[in-house]
């Protein structure tokens, strides 16, 4: 940020998602395309590695039973942080918080009466439910905060933690996002809304794109200032250089015209970073697969980038659409691309639709070598909230 000095460090990565459970298992997945069908779901969740008792899982809604095992890992990877508890802070975003729990007890209520809804629904269902469980977890006493921006929250929430180091609010920051959507009146209304794909593929970019494959899970981000992670002798990962956050301010659900929000968070990010356009050398694209999305990107893309920008692809092909932890999963991937300096398939895309701008999207199913640079991170949520995040490898 504009007159700040201090930088910010990645130094764990935690992972939950349909293609893998846990960082390696899920950077494995994003090489190999799924099966057809329009939900991505963790089929065999099993929470009991991370709590006391079957009780106290049952008093967590699936979405912060996320974010507990993601965080754990992110944290077994960073080591003992060292930092006064007050100065660590969470911040986990969502979009619907915990639906499962909600719609669960609104059954039965119908079918019980109303001393029979349990007295945990409100605790459950809070959309700062995985920030706070986290939080109360682990001790951590800095900002617990939970944003709740659609599909930009999780993206959101990095770049908020990014800032409260740089400002000096605190000095380590767990961030990410978390969202566990798949119910069945959740489902019936994204696909009477015809937000979700008919064909049970995600198709990214791909003339054939007919909407959004929904899925669950959490990604979470460890953050230190710079310094504090290397006086403790830290594992640094990545750096984070920036992020901005806009509004299209134009319809509850489709993006602006050519993507003008779009470009505008993108010019932002870049600004907050300290980069020019032609230093970005990847983007991990929001790409949900639906029409309008795509087209409103890859424009935006080719107006901030020109005809040689940066590398692109949307893992949103192998993971689908995670909503509120999309973002987060995005940028773990980006920092795993770094540590294992391969860019991951746009898997799905089979037929590039030839209305779009010619941005240079991976389609090799191998995916494609590079020599990590900064990379940038998208993310644009129903309600016109866009969110870019800017990340390097550590140098």
């Amino acid at each position: 940020m504009p007159g700040s000095t201090r930088r910010v460090a990645v130094v764990g990565v935690g992972v939950v998602a349909a293609c893998g459970v846990g960082r390696e298992a899920f950077w494995h997945g994003l090489f190999h395309r799924p099966a057809d069908g329009d939900v991505r779901q963790l089929e065999f969740w099993d929470p009991s590695p991370w709590f006391d008792s079957p009780k106290d899982a049952r008093r967590s809604d699936r979405f912060s039973q996320f974010a507990l095992a993601a965080t754990a890992e992110a944290l077994e990877q960073a080591g003992e942080l060292e930092v006064d508890p007050a100065r660590c802070g969470v911040m986990i975003g969502t979009g619907i918080g915990g639906i499962g729990t909600n719609e669960e007890q609104i059954v039965t209520r119908h079918d019980r009466g109303d001393r029979r809804v349990s007295p945990f629904l409100i605790p459950m269902m809070m959309p700062n439910a995985a920030a706070a469980s986290v939080s109360m977890r682990h001790g951590f006493q800095g900002p617990c905060e939970a944003v709740v921006t659609a599909c930009a929250a999780g993206t959101h929430s990095i770049g908020n933690a990014i800032n409260a180091i740089r400002y000096g609010r605190t000095d380590a920051m767990i961030a990410g996002g978390s969202e566990a959507p798949i119910t069945p009146t959740a489902l019936a209304g994204f696909r009477n809304m015809t937000a979700m794909s008919t064909s049970g593929v995600s198709m990214p970019f791909d003339i054939r794109r007919d909407g959004f494959v929904i899925s669950e899970g959490a990604g979470i981000l460890v953050l230190e200032e710079w310094e504090h992670a290397v006086a403790r002798g830290a594992t640094i990962l990545a750096e984070a250089l920036g992020s901005a956050s806009t509004a299209d301010a134009h319809h509850i659900t489709a993006p602006a015209p050519g993507g003008m929000g779009a470009v505008r968070c993108m010019e932002l990010a870049l600004e907050d970073a300290g980069l020019a356009a032609a230093d970005l050398m990847h983007i991990n694209a929001h790409g949900t697969s639906t029409p309008l999305n795509d087209a409103a990107e890859a424009h935006a893309i080719a107006k901030v980038f020109g005809d040689h920008g940066p590398v692109v692809t949307s893992t949103k092909g192998v993971t689908g659409h995670a909503l509120g932890a999309a973002g987060a999963l995005e940028a773990a991937a980006v920092v795993l691309s770094m540590q294992h300096r391969l860019i991951p398939p746009t898997l799905g895309l089979e037929q590039r639709d030839p209305e779009l701008p010619s941005i240079d999207i991976v389609t090799d199913v191998a995916g494609r070598s590079w020599e990590p640079g900064p990379a940038m991170s998208n993310s644009f949520g129903f309600g016109g909230h866009n969110g870019s995040i800017v990340i390097s490898p550590a140098r």
